[in-house]
């Protein structure tokens, strides 16, 4: 038994948790939060409580479990240091708008303000990150606190929460225990805003539809996009949310990100309407804001989305309403415009296959081939993770998503992302593939979760892309300071993968030619074990269609 009473305010944080259908806790355990951890114990068959390897694994996992399920992911670590290395995972949620708590042991009350070992103010270094970052400063409202930060995280544009916790009003009296779980607070679209939109379309002759943020249900995704797709209204999907809807529909354009198809840039920017719902519309799927003008916008743009903060920030729209992006999904898929535009959908989608066919390569691994074969091979519902780094370019742009919530990739660009949050999607869904592609630098950042995927069984696969090189970087040296000369800190001295898998009890492969990625794969799929495909590749296709020889001679 727990020596602890049973109003304590750690057992209230608990008991809070578990009202709010809270499953899983990813954490670094720290003493600053032992009476939390204890209260855990006595919720095992309702939480399942998760020791990661390092504060960044675990909070990427939370962020990651928060996008795939649309809970808040919740993370616990001790103060100091282990705060600070969680705060990756803050910063992706807070620009992946996914919701997530941060929680942080912190030091006794008593002791704030004499710069007590490890002592760090959470309001002011999280402040900038989380939507709300606060403490526990009084353990009878414990619940009050919890409760307003999952309301937080999920209202609006969603996003992260940090709470301090003291560690001595963790045994204080918690005050009321909690009544029923919090109902976040959705807008929905108006409805006179909806059929001013019907008017607009009505109108166009070169429609666009841009999709994008968090929030979505599956059912609200496929109602417009079976009405998107029935109009024959092109959809082009926002930086690292193509699972928004399927890949294969007839309509689909392909996505606004990093290395886009310059005839997707070209529809957008000559697009008489753009109608963009949950897209902030920042810098990446705008190309570095040169995709619009706000002259242009000012006369072409319906902008929709859940955060009124996010609306006018940079671009000056034609329209714009705040509403939940399901919510205004459903609406919208009601609206009759009067006409379609078939022979719009219908090039928009030639133009996306042509551009995701696998191209030629210089070396032995030919990626585009891979990552096609991976959208062959994979059933519709698998999950793909990735972190950051020129190797994504390659799986966003020939992988293909049939699913929604297929897709678990930062679009903060964190590196080290890919391999916890494949973690965290296979918890939470062990009968389906999950797969993560990660880079050579990118794996290696957190790729010492593999220990947690072996302790707990979860069978996740890792493709290694191995370049020996920090590639983005690579690329860039030899584009704005060209010469081999030139090039310095972007060099890889990278062990053995296989051996480094095996060494933790996971099953390993190494791949080195494109023929032979198929069965690699298909043996680390059912290696019935945490698995790695070493896939080595050649430095000199440093991205899609470039090369270094060619960055060069430019």
């Amino acid at each position: 038994m727990s020596p602890q009473p049973a109003n304590t305010a750690a057992r209230r944080l608990v008991e809070t948790l578990v009202v709010n259908g809270i499953d899983r806790v990813f954490c670094v355990p720290g003493e600053s939060y032992l009476a939390v951890l204890d209260a855990l114990a006595d919720v095992r068959d309702r939480i399942q409580v998760i020791a990661c390897r390092h504060e960044a694994g675990a909070a990427n996992m939370a962020e990651a479990y928060g996008k795939l399920t649309g809970k808040p992911g919740v993370c616990m670590v001790t103060r100091g240091p282990g705060a600070t290395h969680a705060s990756i995972g803050v910063h992706t949620a807070h620009q992946d708008s996914t919701p997530m708590i941060l929680f942080v042991g912190q030091i006794a009350m008593a002791d704030r303000g004499r710069g007590a070992f490890q002592e760090v103010d959470y309001r002011e270094v999280f402040g900038g990150l989380a939507k709300w970052a606060t403490e526990i400063e009084t353990p009878a409202r414990t619940v009050e606190v919890v409760e307003r930060a999952i309301a937080t995280s999920l209202q609006g544009r969603m996003g992260p929460v940090v709470i301090a916790l003291p560690e001595d009003i963790l045994h204080e009296d918690g005050g009321p225990a909690p009544v029923r779980p919090v109902v976040p607070a959705k807008a929905a679209l108006d409805p006179a805003f909806a059929q001013q939109v019907r008017d607009r379309l009505a109108r166009a002759e070169r429609p666009l539809l841009v999709l994008g943020g968090s929030g979505w249900s599956e059912n609200a995704a496929a109602a417009l996009g079976d009405w998107a797709e029935r109009l024959g209204l092109p959809v082009a999907l926002s930086f690292r949310r193509k699972d928004i809807l399927s890949n294969d529909r007839s309509n689909y354009a392909g996505d606004l990100g990093l290395g886009c198809n310059p005839r997707l840039t070209a529809r957008a920017k000559s697009a008489d309407l753009i109608l963009a719902i949950g897209a902030r519309l920042g810098e990446n799927p705008t190309q570095g804001y040169t995709l619009f003008d706000r002259a242009r916008t000012a006369e072409t743009l319906i902008h929709i989305h859940p955060g009124p903060e996010e609306l006018g920030r940079v671009w000056t729209p034609l329209m714009s309403a705040t509403a939940d992006n399901a919510l205004a999904a459903l609406a919208l898929a009601t609206i009759d415009p009067g006409r379609t535009w078939a022979d719009e959908g219908a090039a928009a989608h030639a133009d996306y296959r042509a551009f995701s066919t696998p191209v030629p390569v210089t070396g032995a691994v030919n990626m585009s081939e891979c990552m096609a074969h991976l959208a062959e091979a994979l059933p519709a519902d698998a999950i793909v993770t990735n972190g950051a780094g020129n190797f994504a370019a390659w799986l966003h742009r020939f992988y293909r998503h049939r699913a929604c919530r297929t897709q678990l990739a930062p679009t903060s660009g964190a590196m080290g992302y890919g391999y916890p949050a494949a973690f965290a999607a296979k918890s939470v869904h062990p009968d389906r593939d999950v797969v993560c592609i990660a880079g050579d630098g990118d794996y290696l950042m957190t790729g010492q979760e593999i220990a947690t995927a072996v302790q707990y069984g979860i069978n996740v696969v890792v493709v290694v892309v191995d370049n020996g090189t920090y590639g983005t970087i690579r690329m860039h040296q030899e584009t704005h300071y060209p010469g081999a000369q030139r090039t310095i800190a972007t060099d890889l001295r990278n062990p053995d993968f296989v051996a480094y898998a095996e060494a933790f009890g996971a099953f390993g492969v190494r791949c080195e030619r494109t023929e032979d990625f198929p069965a690699a794969l298909a043996a680390a799929r059912n290696a019935g074990r945490p698995a790695l495909v070493h896939l080595l590749t050649s430095a000199e296709d440093i991205a899609p269609n470039r090369t270094i020889t060619g960055l060069r001679s430019q």
